[in-house]
């Protein structure tokens, strides 16, 4: 059974918005740090958010500063990213992942979603 389960992808034109989720199940949220990472095609996966196990603080990967948001629900075991004005190279799969710690290194994430396809058309 996967621990996390992404959802919320898809096609979107650029300047669009899209709210990618990420539900638990089998797995306390409360428990870690989260994080949000992506990979496009031909590309190593990279960092695009994180937030500490009580949300107190966040983390952004600078092209995404100002666009996208982070936030969890603990009580609903969930970790949302909501991404305003996307641009084309915003396209890739997303993931979301769980650490003991808030990491920009995938490294340091134990547990990992399938991952979720964002297109953004230009």
């Amino acid at each position: 059974q996967v621990p996390l389960v992404e959802s919320g992808g898809g096609l979107v034109q650029a300047g669009g918005s899209l709210r990618l989720s990420c539900a638990a199940s089998g797995l306390s949220l409360r428990d870690y740090a989260m994080g949000w990472f992506r990979q496009a095609p031909g590309k190593e996966r990279e960092f695009v958010a994180g937030i500490s196990w009580r949300g107190s603080k966040t983390a952004f990967l600078d092209s995404v500063k100002g666009r996208f948001t982070i936030s969890r629900d603990n009580d609903r075991n969930t970790l949302s990213l909501q991404m305003n004005s996307l641009k084309p190279e915003d396209t890739a799969v997303y993931y979301c992942a769980a650490s003991t710690t808030l990491s920009r290194r995938d490294n340091d994430y134990e547990y990992w979603g399938q991952g979720t396809q964002v297109t953004v058309s230009s």
